[in-house]
């Protein structure tokens, strides 16, 4: 992921609710262009409707139960410090990293599982990692052999080997969107961490301007493995492209701390590589995140939930663990604690794309189905209160947030409580959206009929004593 190290602390200022970090961090206030191609407008509009999305990091390095790529990166040994047991130098451990490769055998995969359990707790789109910034492809690329079905690799020998290629078709059979994460840095490359030198931060390491031709090289690596991806695997709905350090040197946002650390041009010629993906995938979604323009259709904060609600599309990518790679004995999040950031995500305008990482087996703990059992539960009642709604004022009003259906027609309002296990109030009061008059009024996961009254704009709701609700009251209001 992009935001890691140094902006750690960013984060942490944005999930506290500062606004102004998030606008700097991610470019909201300035630079979004809303896409004009009719089928990109199409496309966004259904995905904003999808809500909970399934994110998921995975490679050769959840054998060691480490951060994702980012231990070979020099600046990041602060929070990302090596292991003496994979080595005493800095070659060391890059030669046993890399030869995780021939180790790498996820027997116990199935992504038939994974769908079923997602799909169930109403997750509606798939985001995987086919290659994150240490390279490793989890796809068949005819660019490197450093992949999961190379040779190389003891599980090229499975039959399921390819495992982009099954998790895309299988979830794509089981109705969820498919997008495709794909990190536009590769350490593993020679032509972006060229080996004449040494690796001092994140970026290139060396000027592309002074040796032209190497960067060349790279362009059209990148290229040829986004054209793999876009052209070989079925239908596309999102291509989300990670490393926002790899861009245009006039993009730069010298108020984003992480940013004025890159010191050389690195532009990668998104226009190619868009035009290239439409043509694969007419109105295929792109994400090339925090590069405000064309080719950033939505805003992806990360571990961050905004203070308000955004008048453009986004998508909070949030773990539901501690870490986006597999971590033995993760702490993973409560369903109340994941439910709850739901219901914040959903009332200010965006979608939640939780992070689930699987095993060096091929599976995921066995904690995660049983949130993800739980989650189905919540999702059964209240889902008609959470899918294809959009925010309205006034968003959010103490333990109370609101969504409303695409026609206005219908207002949702969830009570939460963040302090302790949820249990209902006895009543439940809150403010009605300006001009909005409803006409009747219920309470999703009970039949029994529900005592309101209204003075003003102000609404009491009296919660029938029988009921009992798990992780959030949800009132369903019409104006017929």
């Amino acid at each position: 992921m992009i935001g890691k190290c140094k902006t750690a602390a960013l984060f942490f200022s944005l999930l506290m609710g500062s606004s102004a970090l998030f606008s700097q961090a991610h470019n909201v206030s300035e630079g979004y262009q809303k896409p004009d191609d009719p089928l990109v407008v199409q496309n966004l509009e259904q995905w904003q409707d999808l809500k909970f999305g399934l994110f998921m990091h995975w490679g050769t390095y959840s054998q060691w139960g480490i951060v994702e790529s980012w231990s070979l990166c020099p600046e990041d040994e602060s929070w990302t410090q090596r292991k003496p047991e994979h080595g005493a130098t800095y070659n060391e451990y890059v030669a046993n990293y890399e030869h995780l490769q021939a180790t790498f055998n996820p027997v116990q995969f199935n992504p038939k599982k994974w769908a079923d359990a997602a799909k169930k707790a109403g997750m509606k789109y798939v985001v995987f990692t086919t290659k994150h910034h240490d390279g490793f492809a989890m796809f068949d690329t005819e660019e490197s052999d450093y992949k999961i079905t190379s040779p190389k690799t003891l599980f090229s020998k499975n039959p399921k080997a390819d495992v982009t290629k099954e998790i895309f078709n299988t979830f794509r059979a089981d109705g969820f969107k498919i997008g495709a994460y794909f990190s536009k840095p590769d350490w593993h490359s020679d032509d972006y961490w060229w080996p004449y030198f040494p690796p001092k931060d994140r970026n290139v390491n060396y000027d592309p301007k002074k040796y032209p031709e190497r960067w060349e090289n790279f362009k059209k690596f990148t290229f040829n493995q986004l054209n793999e991806i876009t052209s070989k695997y079925g239908k596309i709905d999102i291509l989300w492209l990670d490393g926002g350090w790899v861009r245009p040197f006039n993009t730069i946002d010298p108020k984003v701390e992480w940013q004025r650390t890159i010191k050389v041009e690195q532009d990668i010629d998104m226009d190619k590589i868009g035009t290239m993906a439409r043509r694969n995938q007419p109105g295929i979604i792109i994400v090339d995140r925090t590069v405000p323009g064309k080719w950033e259709n939505y805003v992806t904060p990360e571990q961050a939930v905004p203070e308000h609600a955004l008048s453009i599309p986004w998508e909070s990518c949030i773990t539901m663990g501690d870490s986006f790679s597999y971590v033995p004995n993760d702490r993973y999040k409560s369903s109340q604690k994941i439910i709850e950031t739901l219901i914040k995500i959903i009332s200010r305008g965006g979608n939640y794309l939780m992070n689930i990482a699987p095993g060096p087996n091929g599976d995921y703990d066995p904690v995660v189905y049983e949130r993800l059992k739980e989650i189905a539960g919540w999702m059964d009642v209240n889902q008609s209160a959470v899918f294809a709604t959009r925010s309205i004022a006034p968003y959010h009003d103490g333990q109370v947030y609101y969504t409303r259906s695409k026609d206005g027609k219908t207002v949702n309002v969830f009570h939460i409580d963040e302090s302790s296990d949820y249990k209902a109030p006895s009543t439940i009061s809150f403010t009605l959206p300006e001009l909005y008059k409803p006409k009747k009024l219920k309470i999703l996961g009970t039949s029994s009929k529900i005592r309101w009254r209204q003075s003003g704009n102000q609404v009491e709701v009296t919660v029938p004593k029988d009921a009992k609700f798990t992780y959030s009251t949800v009132i369903q209001m019409t104006e017929s």
